[in-house]
């Protein structure tokens, strides 16, 4: 990922970049390339991880404060809504000061994506079902950005979905989706504009499923993967990785965010670790912890939880094995770069599959921590640990015999 500063002005949308990546599950969707900023988006570049601020962007050192927080989480791209004059008013300064590319949320009045493109955003997201006028508007929003050197975004979602296409199709279907789509594509095309990605988001992973794989099946262009209204941070998790994991195998997509009633960093660890776990970007941090069962010895549930919590900092690619019983405990261990396998009042602590030391139970948790952190320090000093690198996602968990207090 780069995080330097974006240069001025953009490189022109369409640009061959060499970089591209390929999933060891299934080939990538031939798509078109375009730019967001630095950032190549199709053409088999690698899957970019987006989100959104939910800071007021008027506020521009909040929404720069956020910004570096989720660009130091692994964030590629980042959206801001500009919903008022104000918001668009703070876009200049933003987008100078951002480390990261910016896109503008337009929604209802196209004068702001005009004031977007002049602000030197990367890319406007437009919602053609709920501009006024688009269909007047949209060749002059095209100029303007091609002009700019810029790409846009065309967000169909359910909930906002044309009222003639609603009635036709009976409701927010996956051909009702697509035909929304392809008419907004369509009237870009028609003007000779065709830098830009679609997104056709639905909250249900079936129908988002469905609309996606028929989208893919019209055409080359970028697809910006998404389950709209997901929910609340576990139950969202969940319901994208299912969504993001099917379409990601069948090698669709080119850039995904993570919508989770959460904070916005939470969005991005779960869209890096969830590109890691599928292949299509290098492993980082990560730890490995059995289920709680029958045969553990400790509470396995606690130690994975405080080890995690412990290195949640840890960015450096390791991989950390807490383990509870002596069936599979020592091989996991084994194969870690650090692992403990727990039992009997006490823990092996592994380096690189050798055992180095056997300490009491109530140490464990300080050990790994410490030796951990050391590796980590180790490599941070050798240049081993690649940019924009992440810690572990994070899921607290409370301790089934503990009482709130």
């Amino acid at each position: 990922m780069n995080t330097d500063p974006v240069s001025k002005p953009f490189r022109k949308t369409g640009d061959p970049v060499a970089l591209t990546s390929e999933s060891p599950l299934h080939p990538r969707r031939k798509s078109r390339r375009i730019m967001v900023g630095p950032v190549p988006v199709g053409g088999g570049a690698p899957i970019s991880v987006q989100s959104m601020t939910n800071t007021l962007t008027a506020d521009v050192p909040a929404t720069l404060q956020q910004i570096a927080e989720l660009t130091a989480a692994g964030c590629d791209i980042v959206r801001v809504a500009v919903p008022s004059q104000d918001d668009a008013d703070a876009l200049p300064e933003i987008c100078r000061k951002s480390p990261i590319p910016v896109i503008a949320d337009i929604h209802f009045q196209s004068k702001y994506v005009f004031q977007a493109i002049d602000a030197g955003c990367a890319a406007v997201r437009v919602n053609p079902g709920n501009i006024r006028k688009f269909e007047s508007v949209g060749p002059d929003i095209c100029k303007a950005a091609t002009d700019a050197g810029i790409s846009l975004r065309i967000g169909v979602n359910a909930g906002s979905l044309d009222k003639e296409l609603y009635a036709k199709y009976g409701g927010p279907t996956p051909e009702a989706l697509v035909a929304s789509a392809l008419k907004e594509a369509h009237m870009f095309e028609d003007v000779g504009f065709h830098d830009f990605k679609i997104s056709v988001k639905h909250h249900d992973v079936i129908t988002m499923v469905q609309t996606y794989r028929l989208l893919a099946s019209k055409g080359d262009w970028p697809l910006h993967l998404g389950v709209t209204e997901a929910g609340p941070q576990w139950q969202g998790t969940i319901k994208s990785c299912l969504a993001f994991g099917a379409l990601l195998a069948e090698g669709i997509g080119d850039t995904i965010r993570v919508s989770l009633s959460a904070p916005p960093v939470e969005e991005v660890k779960v869209g890096c670790k969830l590109l890691e776990y599928m292949g299509l970007r290098p492993r980082k941090f990560d730890i490995i912890s059995c289920p709680s069962c029958g045969r553990a010895q400790v509470d396995v549930i606690q130690l994975a939880s405080a080890v995690t919590e412990g290195l949640k900092n840890v960015t450096a690619p390791i991989r950390v094995a807490v383990m509870g019983c002596i069936v599979n405990g020592p091989g996991e261990a084994r194969e870690a770069d650090l692992g403990v396998a727990s039992g009997n009042g006490k823990g092996q602590i592994f380096i690189k599959g050798k055992v180095i030391k056997t300490v009491p139970e109530d140490q464990i948790v300080d050990t790994l921590l410490e030796i951990a952190n050391d590796m980590a320090a180790q490599m941070e000093a050798e240049g081993k640990v690649p940019d924009g690198s992440t810690g572990p996602v994070v899921v607290p968990i409370q301790h089934p015999n503990r009482r709130n207090g």
